[in-house]
């Protein structure tokens, strides 16, 4: 009995023995890394707001965006912005109030190289390549305080507005953005006759959120036999 039971425990440690040993065959020919900053492509919807000028009067902007990110190093996407400007001046056409605000949208493509991808602060130098629309919402009015379809006029304009800006990478989900832009415009002719461009500067913020690492965190990669 004593002797079936020593062969019964001798077996027994032959077998766990062998695991172990054919898993730490199994492990040596696989390798284990963390790929989260190999794979860093992603996808957000950003929210902007800005404040500057149009033919130096004060103008307010909101603009909204979609945006492929890839590898860190480069955005493109679409977006889309509108404007508010109190482009206020004197005419002498009775059918237009002395004041005319200008107001107006422009979309395009959204382009966007990123510097220093790895660090916390980012460099980058965004880009938009558009085209709008732009309109006077006062001085529709004739000296009756009655709307004159008539005089209610609106063109298009082509946009390119470069600038430059500051990302600050909160999370692998959110991004917040801090930069100055300088658009420029096409002629535009509507009445009346003032401000022929939506030419200006402009300096604001923004938040991004999404998912900016579509990466897998970890996996084993086979090691090739020599």
């Amino acid at each position: 009995m004593k002797h079936l039971k020593r062969i019964l425990l001798t077996l027994l440690i032959t077998q766990i023995t062998y695991q172990v040993s054919a898993q730490k065959s199994e492990n040596n020919d696989y390798i284990e890394f963390n790929d989260r900053k190999n794979i860093v492509h992603g996808v957000y919807l950003g929210f902007n707001t800005a404040y500057g000028e149009i033919d130096g009067e004060g103008t307010g902007l909101l603009g909204l965006k979609l945006a492929y990110v890839a590898n860190r190093k480069f955005e493109v996407g679409f977006s889309i912005k509108a404007f508010y400007s109190e482009n206020a001046f004197e005419t002498t056409n009775l059918n237009f109030s002395s004041k005319n605000d200008l107001v107006g949208a422009y979309a395009g493509v959204h382009l966007e190289p990123i510097l220093f991808s790895k660090s916390r602060v980012n460099l980058s130098f965004p880009l938009l390549i558009g085209s709008g629309a732009v309109s006077y919402i006062d001085g529709q009015f004739n000296d009756n305080n009655e709307f004159n379809e008539d005089d209610y006029q609106w063109d298009i304009v082509l946009v390119a507005e470069p600038g430059i800006s500051l990302l600050f990478n909160v999370s692998r989900f959110l991004q917040l953005e801090a930069g100055v832009k300088y658009r420029f415009s096409s002629k535009f002719n509507i009445r009346p006759n003032g401000t022929d461009r939506i030419n200006g500067f402009s300096a604001g913020l923004g938040i991004k959120v999404g998912i900016f690492n579509l990466g897998r965190n970890r996996y084993k990669k086979k090691v090739p036999k020599n």
